[in-house]
């Protein structure tokens, strides 16, 4: 006897199932995506010229001028700006390492660098071997020089976009140079802070003019604890100015002065033994010399 399946019946069932539904399409499997070729190394070009000028030492400034092309400007790896015509600034800290790099990175990925040999400075050391460093802060000081730092640390984070930063600067005021930057006491051993600017001793009223072009980014309210009745100006670029100790500001928050123009007088507020003014300059996170920046005193 034959089966259901196996008579004609059984092979038409069969062949109807053996047929692909309608409307179905067998699965496809996609093919495999191409693996993108290794990106080429950049192109690297050492000793590339970034016509520079200026200090290149421990507390100076200098200028240069960014290769045609360049995207992206770095000194020791952290990027710095540079205007549209290329130009740049690049500043060393009072303890700057013997050696910078610089380094720009241009559109089509080609990477120029230079080493810098920045020269060291021998600075005024005073020793005192037998005088404390000083009394331990109260916190009640501690509390208010917090709020006093945290206006000084937002002052110099502004970028007014000055052009002062092109200019030779000047002094604010001529007279006898009583302070000068880079010096450091050694207190039984123990150092310390070093002078940041450079002093200079006028009598209390004696008028200050702005050192170069700029935009006030503070102006201080009251006397602050150290610094006195303190003002600082930004020059663009990461530069920046403050003073010390004046007498009186006449000048406020957001105004742009000139080079040139009266922004307050000497005065001895703050911790100050005598009238004089502090003249400060920082380019970034570096403190610098205001000394080779303004040249020559003409008195």
């Amino acid at each position: 006897m034959r089966s259901a399946e196996g008579g004609p019946h059984g092979r038409w069932r069969a062949a109807l199932l053996a047929l692909p539904l309608a409307g179905c399409t067998p699965a496809l499997v996609p093919p495999a995506a191409p693996v993108p070729p290794p990106a080429p190394a950049p192109r690297i070009v050492d000793d590339a010229d970034f016509h520079l000028s200026g200090a290149i030492e421990q507390g100076g400034l200098a200028m240069g001028i960014a290769p045609a092309g360049t995207a992206a400007l770095l000194l020791d790896g952290t990027p710095i700006g540079h205007a549209a015509d290329g130009r740049f600034i690049v500043a060393f800290d009072r303890d700057a390492p013997p050696v910078a790099r610089i380094e720009a990175r241009l559109t089509d990925g080609t990477i120029l660098r230079r080493s810098l040999a920045v020269t060291p400075h021998g600075w005024k050391i005073e020793s005192l071997p037998t005088l404390p460093r000083g009394t331990t802060p109260t916190p009640e000081f501690l509390a208010r020089r917090k709020i006093e730092l945290d206006q000084i640390v937002a002052a110099r984070a502004i970028d007014s976009g000055s052009a002062g930063w092109r200019q030779r600067f000047i002094w604010p005021v001529a007279g006898r140079i009583s302070g000068v930057f880079g010096s450091q006491r050694i207190y039984a051993g123990e150092p310390g802070a070093y002078h940041s600017g450079v002093d200079v001793a006028r009598p209390t009223g004696t008028p200050i003019v702005a050192p170069a072009d700029g935009v006030v980014t503070l102006a201080a309210a009251a006397p602050f604890t150290l610094e006195g009745n303190l003002l600082m100006i930004d020059h663009g670029m990461g530069l920046n100015s403050a003073f010390l100790h004046l007498s009186r500001i006449d000048v406020k928050v957001g105004q742009a002065v000139r080079q040139g123009e009266v922004l307050g007088a000497i005065g001895m507020t703050g911790r100050a033994t005598g009238p004089h003014m502090h003249w400060a300059i920082k380019w970034r996170d570096a403190r610098i010399d205001p000394v080779p920046l303004a040249g020559p005193m003409e008195r």
